[in-house]
This record gives C-alpha cells, sequence and structure tokens, in this order.
C-alpha cells in the first residue's frame, strides 16, 4: 500500500466569490484564497477542502459538507438568521426548523440540510453524546 502523507477533499463551484461570501460569512469558516482562483476552507478540528471554480458546475445530489455542532438547534437558528435556508426532504421527517431528529428514534444523528450558492448540499448535525 502507498504510504499517504496528506489528504483533503475538494468541490466545484460556478461563482468563488459568490462561495467565498457564503462560507465565511454565513457559515463562519475561515475561507482563504489559493492559487488558480480557488479557496481553501479550514474545518473545525483541522483539515480542509478545496473549492475550485468549474463554469458548467452541476451540484451533487448527495451532501458534499457535514459540519457537526454540539447544539443542532442552536445552530439552524443562527444559520437562518444569516439567510441560510434549510431543505426538505421526502422520505425523512423533519420539524418546522428542517431537522430531521434521529438521535431520539436511535436512527442516526440530528440534522438539517441546506445548499451554497452553488446547490451543493451541506449539512450541520448533532451526534448523540
Amino acid at each position: 500500500m502507498p504510504t499517504y502523507t496528506f489528504a483533503f477533499s475538494g468541490f466545484a463551484v460556478p461563482d468563488i466569490d459568490a462561495a467565498r461570501t457564503f462560507y465565511r460569512d454565513a457559515l463562519g469558516l475561515t475561507v482563504s484564497d489559493e492559487m488558480m482562483g480557488q479557496l481553501s476552507i479550514d474545518l473545525p478540528g483541522g483539515g480542509w477542502v478545496l473549492v475550485y471554480p468549474k463554469p458548467d458546475h452541476a451540484p451533487a445530489t448527495y451532501t458534499v459538507l457535514n459540519l457537526e455542532v454540539s447544539d443542532i438547534d442552536s445552530a439552524v437558528d443562527e444559520l437562518v438568521e444569516r439567510g441560510v435556508e434549510m431543505l426538505r426532504y421526502e422520505g425523512f421527517e423533519q420539524d418546522a426548523r428542517g431537522i430531521s431528529r434521529g438521535i431520539a428514534a436511535n436512527q442516526g444523528p440530528d440534522i438539517a440540510w441546506f445548499a451554497d450558492p452553488a446547490g451543493n448540499i451541506i449539512s450541520v448535525l448533532q451526534n448523540a453524546d
């Protein structure tokens, strides 16, 4: 097997400026400009993700980034105050805030989904303690 020395993930957006503003201002993450018009987003707990421009970008139909929080209700409320709209999915029971309550049903984390300006799906989730 190879010896890996570093790893990171990445995804595309059609508008780097909109992504920079969203990830920095709406989500409160540290965003840095990189070579060739790319961005790096520092992730809590270490690591980072590369965001690169792709004019013909088509968003994935799955979650590309999960952000764990200690209090999902507060996190969702704060994101909504910052203009983030929670997504609703058929087949998932979601409350008025858009949170799917998995912890109480012993079916995984409490989770809510939203999209960045490019349509990339992101979640905030709270695991059981």
